[in-house]
């Protein structure tokens, strides 16, 4: 049960307690939800080491889903077994989805008011400058090897000709794995295929990026079943998510439309807790209550489940050169979508000078200053209205 053992109700309190507040208070994004989770669990409460809680934030690079929330989950197994496991995920995942589900009513009710217009037009050049920004990073984190450079094109190309991103992904990661697992002798004669690959794979060509989505009822079980194949196949954490929410939602199914898409993102941002509480915002827009609660737990069942399973197997997959091999093809070919998507995001937000300007600024705002990034999707709200104020717009 950790250091400093209680009774198992006191534990789950303290769990639960913990887990709330961040829940409530964890602005930022990943990077920041494990700052926090960092010193509550190591530092204050010494519930482990810090190397024993960079082995659960690696398992939770390892395996797909929301990096900070299963490494949330993966801590209150560790203090709580099985039971804290479950208390640590509900309490952490519950107030982002309580807060994301009353925005989402709200959007549906007031949303298409011209009092709303001018915030959105503010926050989506903010959160496309924060997905920048991310992609900038975990592109110079994941370019470990030219093999692993020229994954991430394959995978940008085949998403920008149509290619499912799940298709996409998954033949980034296991192409790449088999790469660099070669000789280099027969990596060369490899190149060329990696390419082939991605191009054999397109469905069709260049998908519209402002398809609308059709005035249709989803039936709940198909709502939940997306969001369960996506949480089972999404490596790379809460940005990556849009790159999968793009390809399903906006052009295969077309459940949305590229701008309700980038509101969700926005309202991800913005509220505190996993980023992937976008998924109750959307289920809400595509079916109300009902929906909002399936896809909540569709995105975030998986990862209690994988956490439950692949804890014990840790000190195995971290020592295979298999295992690494491919985490690193996963984590270049999540890169190369989270790119793909970036590009359509901007086209369709960056379409006058003023929304450009915000883009600039939240970009600098976040590259050099390290400002939290629920501040920079505030301030794109702040200077969306001072320019409708202006009648810039």
């Amino acid at each position: 049960m950790g250091h400093g053992e209680k009774p198992g109700g006191a534990v789950l309190l303290e769990i639960a307690g913990l887990c709330l507040r961040l829940g409530f208070t964890a602005f930022g994004g990943p990077a920041a939800h494990i700052a926090m989770l960092q010193d509550e669990v190591v530092d204050r409460r010494k519930w482990m080491t810090r190397d024993e809680f960079l082995d659960l934030l690696g398992l939770s690079n390892l395996i797909p889903g929301p990096t900070s929330t299963q490494t949330v989950i993966n801590c209150g197994r560790v203090r709580g077994g099985f039971p804290g496991l479950c208390v640590a995920g509900v309490c952490f995942i519950l107030p982002a989805a309580l807060i994301t589900g009353v925005i989402a009513w709200a959007y549906v009710r007031f949303g298409s008011l011209p009092e709303a217009g001018p915030i959105l037009y503010g926050v989506k050049p903010a959160v496309v400058a924060i997905i920048f920004v991310a992609v900038a990073h975990l592109a110079r984190q994941a370019a470990k090897a030219w093999q692993l450079v020229i994954v991430g094109i394959g995978v940008l190309a085949s998403y920008l000709m149509g290619v499912n991103p799940i298709l996409g992904l998954l033949a980034g990661a296991v192409i790449g794995m088999l790469w660099l697992r070669m000789t280099p002798r027969s990596g060369k004669i490899a190149a060329p295929a990696v390419l082939l690959a991605a191009i054999a794979t397109t469905k069709s060509a260049l998908a519209a990026g402002s398809a609308s989505a059709a005035a249709k009822a989803v039936p709940l079980w198909k709502l939940g079943v997306f969001f369960l194949k996506i949480a089972f196949v999404l490596f790379g954490g809460g940005y990556i998510l849009v790159a999968f929410l793009h390809g399903g939602l906006v052009v295969d199914n077309k459940w949305l439309t590229q701008e309700q898409l980038l509101d969700a993102i926005a309202v991800g941002q913005f509220t505190p807790g996993p980023v992937f509480s976008a998924a109750t915002f959307i289920g809400y827009v595509i079916d109300g209550v009902p929906g909002a609660a399936v896809a909540t737990l569709g995105i975030f069942l998986p990862s209690f489940l994988l956490i439950a399973a692949l804890s014990p197997l840790l000190p195995r997959m971290r020592k295979s050169p298999w295992t690494g091999a491919f985490l690193d093809a996963v984590n270049m070919s999540a890169v190369g979508l989270m790119a793909a998507v970036t590009i359509g995001l901007a086209v369709h937000a960056l379409t006058r000078w003023p929304a450009w300007v915000i883009f600039a600024l939240a970009t600098i705002c976040t590259l050099r200053f390290k400002v939290n990034t629920a501040w920079i999707v505030l301030g794109g709200a702040l200077l969306g209205l001072a320019a409708h104020a202006c009648r810039l717009l």
